[in-house]
């Protein structure tokens, strides 16, 4: 394994790459490290990067007209962050990408990912197979959200997020849940209460 090992498990993972290729594919991302409360898309401006989390957590959210937040997913170490539907259209952006913490990740341009499907065309079924896998979450999510109850939804939340509890505010994983901080204090206590 070369310089970023978790990365190039995650891409191996889904296709096999020579060694060359791996090399060339990882040549094409930049390493960029974000401090803690930094935004790195703002809504209203076009997604131009796609990056993979070394370290740390991020939050992709969008604020309604009373500027409350709601928050679509957390990426930590090992998944990918972007708007992928400003990232592939070139459209502005309705959400915003905020580090909550002193993060790193590896970034690429639209222009660069385009040059790698013709370099390597087995790049394009890699990100065909992880945006597949993103719809699909994202599908069980809006699910979730439609016909959980509240307590189930967290509980999906520490599953998903084992360690997250312990390193973002509860108002943050309130936001995700789509109910009050109020209310996941009383559904942490009732389901404590009931263990």
């Amino acid at each position: 394994m070369g310089a970023y090992p978790s990365f190039e498990k995650n891409i191996l993972k889904y296709v096999d790459l020579s060694q060359d290729e791996l090399a060339r594919f990882i040549s094409c991302y930049q390493i960029e490290t974000v401090e803690k409360n930094r935004i790195i898309l703002k809504e209203g401006e076009v997604c131009e990067f796609e990056s993979y989390v070394l370290e740390g957590c991020f939050k992709v959210f969008y604020q309604d007209e009373n500027l409350k937040e709601h928050i679509l997913y957390f990426a930590i170490e090992d998944w990918w962050v972007l708007d992928i539907g400003s990232f592939v259209s070139g459209k502005v952006s309705r959400l915003n990408i905020q580090a909550l913490e002193d993060s790193v990740i590896l970034t690429i341009d639209r222009a660069k990912k385009e040059q790698l499907y013709i370099d390597i065309p087995k790049v394009e079924k890699l990100f065909r197979i992880m945006n597949q896998k993103s719809l699909s979450s994202m599908h069980l999510r809006m699910i979730s959200m439609l016909h959980k109850t509240a307590e189930r939804r967290y509980l999906d939340f520490t599953e998903r997020y084992p360690t997250l509890n312990q390193r973002i505010a509860q108002h943050q994983i309130a936001a995700y849940l789509g109910i009050s901080h109020e209310f996941l204090s009383k559904v942490k206590k009732r389901l404590l209460r009931n263990k």
